[in-house]
């Protein structure tokens, strides 16, 4: 069952991706170049699967993975994460779509420095992830999701959110903001620190200046 065309995309959306105007989609509708799709009052929207056929990529032969990415923010979190989990599982499972990899991962999601976040964007680049599954977009990353989008699309990766609330909890932001006071007051401690090494170092600085004009008037 092919099932990239879960994510669709509004007709200015879509323009911006693959890099025209929404005029000129327009026109190509009337034209039949690329027909768009309507909804059931009659709004236009593309599919994932019209833009790897524009970008000729056939969906029907693409090898890559399809990867369940789930995050928590502390290690406390397990359930929370297992829940993630079988619920991101069941939701493929629903519609047929056979997962290859299930990344599991613990940390707040204002961290860019995530190693298996980041070796999963590094596995997007070089093109080897067809589709990302998420329960939310803050899983993914908590702010910024629709810049992080767009830059998975140009190597024709989608990313669908589920949109499970139950499994997002407002303690995940709770924990997110306490995580950015630790470092403001870490990188305030270390300043303080600073700010005291180099007065102890003035004040050796000056005792050896002191030292060395005494030394030098005792010699005259």
């Amino acid at each position: 069952m092919n099932t990239s065309n879960i994510t669709n995309y509004k007709p200015k959306d879509f323009a911006e991706l693959i890099g025209v105007s929404v005029k000129t989609l327009q026109r190509w509708d009337r034209e039949g170049i690329l027909k768009a799709n309507r909804t059931p009052t009659n709004r236009r929207y593309y599919t994932f699967d019209q833009y790897l056929a524009f970008k000729g990529i056939n969906a029907e032969n693409d090898a890559r993975q399809t990867v369940i990415y789930a995050r928590v923010s502390t290690i406390n979190q397990k359930d929370d994460l297992r829940n993630q989990v079988a619920f991101l599982k069941q939701f493929c499972n629903s519609r047929g779509m056979i997962v290859d990899q299930c990344i599991e991962d613990f940390g707040s999601g204002l961290n860019y420095n995530r190693k298996k976040w980041n070796t999963l964007l590094e596995e997007v680049m070089e093109r080897k992830i067809k589709t990302i599954i998420i329960s939310n977009k803050d899983r993914f990353v908590r702010f910024g999701f629709d810049w992080f989008e767009k830059f998975c699309m140009k190597f024709n990766t989608s990313i669908i959110v589920v949109n499970n609330e139950e499994l997002s909890p407002q303690e995940e932001l709770v924990q997110d903001i306490i995580s950015i006071l630790r470092v403001f007051s870490c990188r305030l401690y270390g300043l303080r620190k600073y700010k005291k090494q180099i007065q102890e170092d003035e004040e050796i600085a000056e005792e050896l200046q002191d030292g060395n004009k005494s030394h030098a008037g005792a010699e005259a």
